[in-house]
């Protein structure tokens, strides 16, 4: 399997660990991302408030770019707001010509084609859909066993285009983590708005209902909490003690989905980002860092 990988900002930034582990594991699945050369700002969701007609053209150039580089193949957008915004740039240029013939003129002039041939996927749609469970069974030498998860998947991967999974209870993750022997929790705000970029807009609103979040997982007695977004995991983790001081005590770790493939197909915590964490999770996952057999090797290389 081969796909092209579009990181977008933030899995180079803040969300480092997230583009950690997701090489690492789709490299020990097999599965060859080759990174989209020459890549821009996908203008996330904001810009679409600014413009919303060049922010189409801006996410455009990343496909018209994509399709150059390998033709007919899917693009895997980890970041959730990279994810959504390039999927509604393909949805809208589909449904309104007027748009199209303006995104059409934008990439004229940077001397790119563009024919909404490449799909764009999220890696856990990958491992899921394309890999399948099974062969991810197969791959874990270190089962988490024992380990409460409470899966939180954010709102944007499965709203407005649910692809792959349910719009209001998604559970590609949850069977996902259930392969890796994981005990999965059950979470009811697995959908529920993290406060996106209000942390830093409207810090009160940001830091409460990150709190919510996190206060849940640890009603329902998870170890730690798993995610799919990389803003939603900042917001999680660098706003986590805020949120304590304003409303309560909370400690709550939160890590990428692929960090725990990673533990359990062998590699280890450096591999995966795992001390990246503002909220150390080394506390629950310290049993599945061990260095036994395949934990050696995996921290050999």
């Amino acid at each position: 399997m081969q796909y092209v990988y579009y990181p977008g900002c933030s899995l180079k930034g803040t969300g480092r660990a997230y583009e950690e582990s997701v090489l690492a594991v789709f490299d020990k699945l097999g599965i060859q991302l080759a990174e989209l050369e020459d890549w821009n700002c996908c203008g996330a969701t904001a810009y679409m408030s600014v413009d919303e007609h060049r922010s189409f053209a801006l996410a455009a150039r990343n496909l018209a770019l994509a399709e150059r580089q390998a033709p007919d193949t899917a693009m895997v957008v980890p970041c959730s707001g990279c994810y959504l915004t390039l999927n509604k740039t393909c949805h809208i240029v589909k449904d309104y010509p007027e748009i199209a013939q303006e995104v059409k003129t934008a990439l004229d002039r940077a001397g790119l084609e563009w024919k909404n041939r490449v799909e764009v996927r999220h890696p856990l749609d990958i491992l899921v859909q394309d890999l399948g469970l099974d062969t991810i069974r197969q791959a874990v030498v270190r089962p988490l066993k024992g380990l409460k998860v409470a899966p939180y998947y954010g709102c944007q991967i499965v709203r407005p285009y649910s692809t792959f999974d349910h719009q209001i209870y998604p559970t590609s993750m949850d069977h996902l983590l259930e392969a890796l022997g994981a005990t999965v929790m059950h979470y009811p705000l697995k959908t529920k708005c993290c406060g996106g970029s209000m942390t830093g807009t409207v810090p009160e609103v940001g830091k409460r209902l990150s709190y919510i979040l996190l206060n849940e997982a640890k009603k329902r007695e998870a170890d730690l909490m798993a995610t799919v977004c990389p803003l939603c995991q900042f917001n999680l983790d660098a706003y986590a003690r805020d949120a304590a001081h304003a409303y309560g005590p909370v400690n709550m770790p939160v890590v990428y989905f692929t960090q725990l493939m990673g533990l359990a197909f062998g590699l280890s915590a450096k591999q995966v980002g795992l001390q990246r964490n503002i909220v150390s999770a080394m506390g629950s996952l310290k049993k599945f860092c061990s260095t036994g057999a395949a934990g050696a090797a995996a921290t050999a290389k």
